[in-house]
């Protein structure tokens, strides 16, 4: 139920645009969660708003009944950090892609997330620049063929949660875009977030790198998928019979589930070190994938801040004289 008392669903959200994804992409799954997810809100769609900047992911607000843009590659943070200050009222999400945040829009990402600016981002994660046909993305792993690395790629791949902790942002999480209730539980609790909150999305690209991420969407009887709860000691396999301990020197290992030494995970902790090293978890390292809500803390937010700080002046200078204000000082007069 909306705010005046209009019940929305499903359809509300859907708009007549044709939905024009690669078949079998994972984009429509995502996008069929979020359509289904957003009547929980309780938000008018006039009072919602997508913004996007440039690839196969920034078609998204096409595809949603609400207000939208298609912005500028890589400065849809950027964008939406002017709307979210500007107009406190609004529920503002971001959805791009790994080239786009992470490549051109690195810095308005890490700016933005260490701001702790009142909107959503999700990042879609395919490893691959799908829109452009096939080059590879600073998440595409090292050694990796694409067009545009016939010889293998000489970059290090980003870790996108352990960069969006390093900038200190105080919601971080991952999804899985064929796991329709584990995608709805994260983003339901970004959602409630006050501050800047960051979903990483594993979405297939059938095309140019599908099955990248198969061996954790495949995963139904979690024998690779690490579900992170936050109080729950960390284990994983058919029967639990894994799990993670922490070092003395903060990193993470593998032990019996049966152990008792086995980390209990805390998503509220202040320090953000302990969400770090599960983000250096990868199934290459410790032969398993976390997902969930790695960090949920509360700190200031950017938008109430700056809206503290205007109301202040106003208190103590009143609403201001702008001829005054430009004809202070020293003034010239052109003839």
């Amino acid at each position: 139920m909306s705010e005046n008392g209009v019940k929305l669903t499903m359809k509300d959200f859907k708009t007549d645009q044709e939905v024009r994804w690669c078949p079998g992409c994972g984009d429509y799954a995502i996008l069929a969660a979020m359509q289904s997810f957003m009547p929980e809100l309780g938000i008018e769609r006039e009072r919602t708003v997508f913004v996007s900047g440039i690839g196969c992911a920034a078609r998204f607000p096409y595809y949603m009944n609400t207000y939208g843009m298609h912005s500028i590659h890589g400065r849809a943070p950027a964008i939406a950090t002017g709307l979210a200050s500007s107009r406190r009222d609004l529920s503002v999400w971001v959805v791009t892609g790994d080239g786009d945040a992470l490549s051109i829009g690195g810095n308005h990402l890490i700016h933005a997330l260490r701001r702790n600016v009142n909107f959503k981002i999700l990042l879609f994660n395919n490893k691959i620049y799908g829109l452009t046909k096939g080059q590879y993305s600073p998440t595409s792993e090292l050694g990796m063929v694409t067009k545009s690395t016939p010889m293998g790629s000489l970059d290090h791949p980003f870790n996108p949660l352990s960069l969006a902790i390093g900038a200190e942002a105080t919601f971080v999480a991952r999804a899985i875009d064929t796991d329709k209730k584990g995608m709805t539980e994260v983003l339901r609790a970004a959602a409630a977030h006050r501050g800047s909150a960051f979903v990483e999305i594993f979405q297939n690209c059938p095309i140019f790198n599908d099955d990248a991420w198969d061996f954790v969407r495949d995963d139904k009887e979690g024998v690779n998928r690490i579900a992170l709860q936050s109080g729950e000691p960390i284990r994983w396999g058919a029967e639990g019979q894994k799990a993670l301990r922490q070092r003395s020197d903060g990193s993470i290992e593998v032990c019996a589930g049966a152990d008792g030494d086995a980390l209990v995970h805390d998503a509220a902790h202040e320090s953000p070190s302990l969400a770090f090293a599960l983000s250096r978890v990868t199934q290459e390292t410790h032969g398993g994938t976390p997902v969930g809500i790695f960090r949920q803390v509360v700190r200031p937010v950017y938008d109430d801040l700056m809206a503290g700080q205007i109301e202040t002046a106003v208190e103590k200078r009143g609403q201001g004289d702008l001829a005054a204000l430009l004809t202070s000082g020293e003034t010239w007069t052109i003839a």
